[in-house]
């Protein structure tokens, strides 16, 4: 005689615990499967976008669209710069070896907030007139032309010109910002950049001091 047995209500039980973990990975994997074309739709041509705008993010403005998206254009490249010099000015205020380092190390400790000073008074500006600025780091590296240095040393004297070099090309960006702002009816903008190119003349003047002391040796 054949004895079939009823599945208990522990097995049961045990049967529909297993059946929602596996409906509950398949919907985790769904979701990461889908997570890559949410973060595509926030970008253009593989790159993060700054204009448009999303309409909860359109702040009204009498500028035209075409002027809003030029400005924008000109202005998230410096606030990435800014961010990247930021860096390499902490960087080198982190790690500077010299004869003279507390001169060196609260110059560039001075340096490295006056930089930081400039960012959010572009950044506030570029969502003023209705753009998006800086999202995260992945951002800075797609929009910064100032490079990065992650040697192991660098000598006093290579950074003081590194930073020169730096802040000069930094300035020249700002000046044809400037020039596009100006073109553009922003005088706003260009006012506050004006500003912020006055300090970055200063930091270049200090830094050029600076060099012409020569090589400090141990």
């Amino acid at each position: 005689m054949l004895f079939l047995s009823t599945p208990s209500p522990a097995n049961n039980s045990l049967q529909k615990w297993r059946k929602d973990m596996a409906n509950s990975s398949m919907n985790r994997t769904a979701a990461r499967m889908a997570e890559p074309n949410k973060t595509q739709a926030t970008k253009a041509n593989g790159r993060i976008k700054s204009y448009p705008a999303p309409k909860e993010l359109a702040t009204p403005t009498d500028l035209k669209p075409e002027e809003v998206r030029s400005i924008v254009e000109a202005l998230n490249p410096l606030i990435a710069d800014a961010f990247a010099l930021f860096t390499k000015t902490k960087n080198y205020h982190w790690h500077i070896a010299s004869s003279h380092f507390r001169d060196y190390h609260l110059l560039l400790d001075e340096q490295a907030d006056s930089i930081m000073d400039s960012i959010d008074p572009l950044a506030e500006r570029v969502r003023r007139i209705g753009g998006m600025t800086i999202r995260s780091i992945a951002h800075v590296s797609q929009l910064q032309s100032i490079a990065d240095d992650n040697q192991d040393y660098v000598p006093p004297d290579k950074m003081i010109q590194e930073l020169i070099k730096d802040n000069r090309h930094l300035a020249e960006r700002q000046r044809a910002a400037i020039e596009i702002c100006d073109k553009n009816r922003d005088t706003v903008t260009s006012n506050e950049l004006q500003e912020i190119l006055n300090h970055t003349e200063k930091r270049i003047w200090f830094l050029y001091e600076v060099s012409t002391g020569g090589k400090n040796e141990y």
